[in-house]
């Protein structure tokens, strides 16, 4: 296998400054970079992960957190993380919470804090201070994903706001019954998500004189299959259907859009319905919906983390940094249909 020393030679620096140049750590001008790469690949020259581990105390390999794996906006931040680590040349080591409180204990207990990674990437999970504690006292760096946490640079989304431009666009387009299928606070959504999402909601009507009516505020578990059935309810109701449903996520959202094909509702001139998330369904079911861009999440949380890990780059001027959303009309949006009596 080639060395260190003949990449050193083709490209006419000294070993150290191939060292600096591959890893990523030091000053190396950009064409001084290029050409060690460039005769890394000529020679087939690999870093070995075991030597620069040992060098350097680090594994180069970040831990990444999520409540659940199987659910869309998880596994979409999480690709977004690993896309960004590989440019940087990290491995990423996966840890699913979805078995529950003693799951993650291990994982904060014990697996975080052996020699196995070199920071946490926090998706949608709100660290109790002991975990923080005990994660930064053995020097891990830790980028939370989705609502501040003490003492954490944190990427979080205004989801008050996310909600009110939602339920606005509703308003805007001349509904006045306007149910919500929220989510459940008790299903494992963290930072208060649902209650923030139905306060934009209530907001957004309040803004518009439109009294909140307890009677179209429905929850169910952001799942498609719960979506369906809780709007099948919502929307099966003689008495009080609603001209438009805002769902607290795009799964309930389409959910919500099979509910009332199945009751025989048309979409959008019968009922209207916006989600929240830009699923990669949402625009074959042609959904109207506030994204929020969850591939951007993962690698915005990776660049926080460099800054952290290699402190020659720039550090991050705030401890939280707000994320982006847009609205996205589609063809489950319009004006509202003749009442049908």
């Amino acid at each position: 296998m080639p060395g260190i020393d003949e990449v050193a030679l083709r490209a006419g620096v000294s070993t150290a400054t191939v060292s600096r140049a591959l890893s990523g750590r030091g000053q190396v001008s950009p064409a001084t970079r290029e050409r060690v790469i460039a005769a890394a690949k000529e020679i087939g020259y690999v870093v070995s992960s075991n030597a620069s581990g040992l060098a350097t105390g680090r594994t180069r390999n970040v831990g990444v957190v999520i409540p659940f794996l199987n659910r869309w906006f998880f596994s979409s931040v999480v690709e977004g993380a690993q896309s960004a680590l590989m440019g940087y040349g990290y491995d990423l080591t996966l840890y699913n919470l979805g078995g529950g409180g003693e799951e993650r204990r291990s994982v904060f207990d014990d697996f975080l804090l052996r020699k196995r990674v070199d920071a946490v990437i926090a998706i949608s999970l709100e660290l109790t201070r002991d975990e923080v504690a005990s994660l930064l006292e053995v020097n891990k760096p830790t980028v939370g994903v989705g609502g501040p946490l003490a003492g954490v640079h944190t990427l979080s989304i205004d989801d008050v706001e996310v909600a009110r431009l939602a339920t606005g666009h509703l308003i805007a387009l001349g509904h006045r019954d306007i149910a919500h299928l929220g989510g459940n606070e008790d299903r494992g959504a963290a930072f208060h998500l649902p209650t923030n999402r139905r306060e934009g909601y209530q907001a957004a009507l309040e803004s518009a004189g439109i009294p909140v009516d307890p009677d179209l505020i429905t929850y169910a578990d952001f799942t498609l299959q719960d979506g369906y059935a809780t709007a099948k309810q919502l929307l099966g109701s003689p008495h009080k259907r609603p001209t438009a449903i805002f769902a607290a996520s795009d799964e309930m959202a389409i959910g919500a859009i099979l509910a009332a094909r199945d009751l025989g509702l048309r979409v959008p001139q019968d009922v209207s319905v916006i989600g929240i998330d830009d699923h990669e369904l949402s625009g074959f079911f042609g959904l109207s919906t506030v994204a929020q861009f969850p591939a951007l999440q993962g690698r915005r949380a990776v660049e926080i983390l460099m800054d952290q890990l290699h402190p020659t780059r720039a550090p991050s001027p705030s401890l939280n940094t707000p994320l982006p959303f847009e609205l996205i009309v589609r063809s489950s949006t319009a004006t509202p249909g003749p009442t049908v009596h």
